[in-house]
């Protein structure tokens, strides 16, 4: 039997002793035989992870869920990096940022990234699983590579750090004022021309922080970051609300800024990744208790590792079964049913005009939906969710419908699963616990309040909340913001099998070409001038819509030969000029 490492992690907001009857001692078969204390009741529970013997009834009857134990490789003793305390998260392994290269990092929410981050950027000391460590012992613990150069430095404070943060949605809360004053206190290189010009910023300089659009948040939070005079740029998810032109100018600035400083992005839009970093380390584990973080592979290789859920080098299944992508499109099972239709309409709002071609949506089909941002999107969804009213008031569904909106937040404090079971009291039956609940991890975030809620935490609560409302129609406006590679899939499966077990109709709006890929029958794309006109086009079928959509773009995909996931060509090369020849822009084989 292969000898393991046991690790033994409280959650210490969902540990409430005061609350329970002490079963995780209760029931604790050494503490019952009066053999050891192997957990010991303070303000938290604490479990001595040398006397453990790993039975696991603890974990089964904690009422809180706040207990979890696991069993590591042998190989990782001794490796910790940084552990949060006693019977805290712990952390194995670290990225290494290379001069002149883009380096990403890819893996879950809540397997350790963002402590890798704070550890390289000197926020946080690392502890290497003790209470403290020295700096002599973590240059004896990186001894012999790349890393040691890179502490040393840092423990003398020669290294410059600037960060992207994840959650841009926080700026005008700690900003306020005009976006043109914020990015001169920024532009520590003299390039806030440049930067204006590639980011395409020129149209939002002199409007207030607190009325820009997600989109532009994000532009102004990378500009911000890539202005400061560093040697080391981290970037957290560059492509939230930006659509695929603008993710793409935006790794265009990055790449330019890696020719001679270190960068690592996090990042969960694996067709953006492909084609930006030019090395990835994979982080697994299991959230909120351990994290392991590879050494560094080359970026197809990670990537298609990752989707297969096993990881050659280090012998490790990720996953149980592989990430798989649908290799013939478009599907022809969808429904001919129309559930609703509606006319063609305008709308104008704040110098902005949107023209909609009429169009239809099917039953039981999932339609979605792509365009360049600020050509009306967002307009279109809130006008056949009824929040707006067209110019001609003609659109009128007799349809009930289930909105979610591109922007949640928390607008009350109430605890998760309340939130929930006002919304549709089944949702403690086993098939909603299977279905919905434990694919997304909401069965442990349950017995927590709403504003308690991270970004990604909040944005799986919605997509929840928006499919257990009774409708007939769905409108999911950008579902894969703040969500890792594993959520999105998860979500996309969701979306599939409820609009195909409930007979329903699922409107879907979003960037990311994995998500829509997957969960799509139809699509329907917007083109125009952002920001002055839009058009919204009819729906049709996936490879007309991607044509469309990809040739306004100028871009072509192609599919991996290893895993037929898309790959975004680079521009110029041989597959992207045959592709344009022959008027192939997607999925040309």
């Amino acid at each position: 039997m292969t000898k393991k490492i046991r690790i033994a992690v409280v959650d210490k907001d969902r540990c409430q002793p005061k609350k329970c009857s002490h079963e995780c001692v209760k029931y604790c078969p050494k503490i019952r035989t009066g053999a050891e204390d192997t957990i010991v009741i303070k303000d938290k529970a604490e479990i001595s992870e040398e006397l453990c013997v790993g039975c696991g009834i603890c974990v089964k009857k904690c009422p809180f869920k706040a207990i979890t134990i696991v069993g590591l490789p042998h190989e990782l003793e001794g490796k910790e990096v940084h552990r949060y305390g006693k019977n805290g998260f712990v952390l194995y392994g670290l990225p290494i940022p290379r001069k002149g290269y883009v380096v990403g990092l890819l893996g879950p929410n809540g397997t350790g990234k963002t402590t890798a981050v704070k550890i390289l950027t000197g926020q946080l000391k690392p502890n290497l699983g003790k209470e403290e460590a020295t700096w002599e012992e973590i240059f004896e613990r990186f001894a012999g590579t790349e890393l040691l150069n890179y502490f040393k430095d840092l423990a003398e404070g020669k290294i410059r750090v600037s960060v992207k943060p994840q959650y841009i949605e926080a700026i005008p809360k700690v900003y306020k004022g005009k976006v043109i004053d914020l990015l001169k206190r920024t532009d520590e290189l003299g390039i806030l021309d440049e930067m204006v010009e590639k980011l395409e910023l020129k149209n939002c300089l002199h409007r207030d922080v607190k009325d820009l659009s997600g989109g532009e948040l994000q532009r102004i939070a990378i500009a911000g970051c890539l202005m400061k005079d560093a040697d080391f740029y981290f970037l957290d998810e560059i492509t939230s609300y930006l659509d695929i032109y603008q993710r793409m100018n935006c790794a265009k600035v990055i790449r330019e800024r890696a020719e001679s400083k270190s960068v690592l992005i996090v990042e969960h839009d694996l067709a953006i990744l492909d084609m930006l970093a030019d090395f990835v380390h994979i982080s697994y584990g299991e959230p909120g208790v351990y994290g392991v973080i590879t050494n560094a592979k080359g970026v197809r290789v990670g990537i298609n590792q990752y989707l297969r859920g096993y990881l050659a080098e280090e012998n490790v299944r990720i996953r149980e079964k592989p990430i798989e992508f649908d290799i013939f499109q478009p599907r022809q099972d969808v429904s001919e049913k129309i559930l609703v239709e509606y006319p063609s309409f305008t709308k104008t709002l704040n110098g902005f005009r949107l023209e909609a071609e009429s169009g239809n949506i099917r039953c039981e089909e999932v339609l979605g939906v792509v365009g360049k941002n600020a050509t009306g999107k967002s307009t279109f969804v809130k006008i056949l969710a009824g929040v707006l009213k067209d110019d001609e008031e003609r659109i009128k569904l007799n349809v009930k419908v289930s909105y979610k909106p591109q922007y949640v937040k928390a607008d009350v404090s109430m605890e998760v699963r309340a939130f929930l079971r006002k919304i549709n009291p089944m949702i403690d039956s086993s098939y909603y616990k299977t279905e919905f609940i434990k694919p997304l991890g909401l069965d442990k975030l349950m017995d927590r309040n709403l504003d308690e809620l991270s970004g990604g935490e909040l944005q799986r609560v919605a997509i929840i909340a928006c499919l257990l409302r009774e409708a007939d129609l769905y409108l999911l406006d950008e579902p894969s913001a703040h969500l890792d590679v594993e959520q999105r899939i998860e979500v996309a499966r969701i979306i599939r099998r409820f609009a195909l077990n409930f007979s329903k109709s699922v409107l879907v709006v979003d960037h990311d070409i994995y998500l829509i890929d997957m969960v799509s029958d139809r699509l329907m794309v917007f083109q125009g001038e952002p920001g002055k006109r839009g058009i919204a086009r009819k729906p049709m079928g996936m490879r007309e819509g991607m044509n469309t959509f990809l040739a306004d773009l100028g871009i072509t995909f192609r599919r991996d030969e290893e895993t037929k996931r898309p790959r975004v060509n680079k521009i110029g090369s041989r597959l992207d000029r045959e592709q344009k020849a022959k008027g192939e822009y997607y999925y040309y084989f």
